[in-house]
């Protein structure tokens, strides 16, 4: 498995909570021994106060948690850094012409990760993650629990 998976699983566990994705199974090299996870900015047009840290320490314990790497602040043998590029709701599901039934959360992250004693490791990627809630319900009620 590679290391886009890794990071894909490990971004898609941040957004669902049933803990169904693991990072078992994906071969890190045995001279890469720590992990640095830099702070992900919010640059999205809404800004949910409370995303970014949660994004960045959630990261940082999924990988405290399922790999052997140490966490360090900086120079990681593993350096990941990102932001959040987008983060709406739009109408999924319009009824008449008129309405929605169907509300979207739509989060994407930008990721890169650098591995200075792999370099054909290192990638730049975007990930996405949706949820849908119904339209009847204020975005304010649910966006805790999206």
């Amino acid at each position: 498995m590679s290391l886009n998976r890794l990071v894909l699983f490990s971004l898609l566990i941040l957004f669902s909570s049933c803990g169904f994705y693991k990072m078992n199974g994906v071969t890190i090299p045995p001279d890469v021994e720590s992990v640095s996870i830099q702070y992900f900015d919010n640059k999205a047009l809404i800004i949910n106060p409370l995303l970014s840290q949660i994004i960045s320490e959630r990261l940082k314990n999924k990988f405290i948690s399922e790999t052997r790497l140490t966490l360090t602040a900086q120079n990681g043998d593993f350096a990941m850094q990102g932001e959040i590029t987008e983060y709406t709701v739009e109408p999924v599901s319009i009824q008449n012409n008129t309405s929605s039934s169907l509300n979207r959360l739509k989060i994407t992250v930008k990721v890169k990760m650098d591995c200075a004693k792999h370099p054909k490791m290192n990638f730049e990627q975007s990930f996405t993650q949706f949820q849908d809630f119904d339209a009847n319900k204020s975005f304010t009620s649910v966006e805790t629990n999206l």
